[in-house]
């Protein structure tokens, strides 16, 4: 029998980070020893009770659940914030009075430390969200860089613009990357083997009413009733890409530990600007560090393999 793989997943509580949650709890060749919650595309609390709800639901096995009390240099919109109020108000979480998946009370940085030292093998990374507590647990504790196999991380854009609207910036930056400029600077000083799922990926798998629809009409199966329950909170693709049109962006990330055939990908030397109007941007870059890519998405296959994912669960 194969061995699972050991993952932690540290996301920021948007719609699309906790049916990502729900995606890697159902995947059965992967053990999932710890989740931590920063306050990015979330409000701390109602991400991280949905969080521990979502785990008792439809996890295996219960998981430790951790906050991070680490702060942006640029806070996301207020507006997209609330959608783990929404997440966690969902009746499917709350038929239960109380919530059996544990929360710790150390900081979502200082948590990893520990699930890594604690861990019997290497560990892979799942970051749907900004890499400060990444940043800040190799800081802390540089012997943990030796227990991780490889960041998978939602981040960056490689396609010439970002998803950035905002006073005194370019435009060419992603929001995970922006959040914290500084931290992603950390990150790739460090020797980890990073895979990156960009804009020029999650671009291509955009939420739109036919994909709404056909998930819709499934959702006799808890696990994709609860996912289109989620995205219908998110604007979709109809008629152009605005700033608020909605993409999923980590679910496709997510999917990489489980389907990596998935998406193609490319070796890109690249470099973070951390000051000035183009902050947060990954710029391709010869003398830069090199990471790995994803570019090309076999959009089918992807959403085939996350429906049978889903379909697969039952209560």
């Amino acid at each position: 029998m194969t061995e699972q793989k050991l993952v932690y997943m540290n996301h920021d509580g948007g719609a699309d980070d906790l049916v990502s949650l729900l995606a890697v709890l159902l995947m059965k060749d992967v053990e999932l020893i710890g989740v931590g919650v920063i306050p990015g595309d979330c409000y701390l609390e109602p991400a991280v009770l949905a969080s521990r709800k979502i785990i008792d639901v439809f996890g295996r096995a219960s998981v430790e659940v951790s906050a991070s009390d680490s702060r942006p240099k640029h806070p996301f919109p207020k507006e997209w914030r609330m959608h783990a109020y929404f997440v966690d108000a969902l009746p499917m979480l709350n038929e239960r009075d109380d919530i059996l998946a544990p929360f710790t009370s150390e900081p979502a940085h200082r948590h990893l430390v520990r699930k890594l030292r604690e861990a019997d093998r290497k560990v892979t990374l799942l970051f749907t969200g900004p890499l400060t507590d990444l940043s800040r647990a190799l800081a802390e504790a540089p012997d943990i860089e030796e227990k991780i196999e490889s960041l998978v991380w939602m981040g960056g854009s490689f396609k010439g613009t970002g998803n950035i609207i905002e006073p005194e910036h370019d435009g060419s930056a992603e929001w995970n990357a922006f959040w914290d400029p500084d931290a992603v600077a950390d990150v790739w000083r460090s020797g980890i083997d990073i895979v990156a799922y960009p804009l020029l990926a999650t671009d291509q798998v955009p939420w739109t009413l036919e994909r709404r629809n056909a998930w819709a009409k499934l959702r006799r199966h808890p696990a994709l009733d609860f996912a289109v329950q989620c995205y219908a909170m998110c604007p979709p693709l109809v008629h152009i890409h605005a700033n608020d049109t909605y993409f999923l962006w980590d679910l496709l990330t997510t999917s990489h530990l489980g389907n990596a055939g998935i998406a193609k990908f490319r070796q890109v030397a690249c470099r973070v600007h951390t000051e000035g109007a183009s902050q947060g941007r990954i710029e391709e870059d010869p003398s830069g560090r090199t990471i790995s890519i994803a570019a090309e998405v076999d959009v089918d296959a992807f959403y085939n393999y996350i429906t049978e994912l889903f379909r697969s669960f039952e209560r």
